[in-house]
């Protein structure tokens, strides 16, 4: 699996920078934002270093739909209600037009009681 020494996602997946796990297996590792903007809200990584979305090649859309597929149970786990009347968003960033901040490609789980901040 690739990593970048020099990024900040790879060494909290690799356990070198402490973080709040939500979730861990062999492909992905998921942890609480230090700066949410919800209720709930935690990212969700592959531990494959792929910088951004745009990156991503079809070798790796079996990981990045395990993640989708993950996400709305950990969302569940995490304390949003299910079903229409509750719910979460998805959001990924992808270059300096799309917000991204850091460059290893990661997916934003938000939910909770609303409203939200802005």
């Amino acid at each position: 699996m690739s990593h970048d020494p020099n990024c900040l996602f790879c060494k909290i997946s690799q356990g070198l920078i402490p973080s709040q796990k939500v979730y861990e297996d062999e492909e992905i590792y998921a942890f609480k934002d230090i700066n949410p903007a919800a209720p709930v809200h935690f990212l969700m990584i592959p531990k494959k270093h792929i910088p951004m979305l745009e990156s991503a090649e079809s070798i790796d859309a079996p990981l990045l739909g395990r993640m989708m597929e993950l996400a709305p149970r950990l969302a569940k786990e995490q304390g949003c209600r299910p079903g229409k009347d509750g719910g979460f968003r998805l959001m990924v960033n992808n270059g300096v037009d799309g917000g991204q901040e850091v460059y290893h490609l990661h997916l934003h789980v938000m939910g909770g009681p609303r409203p939200w901040k802005k």
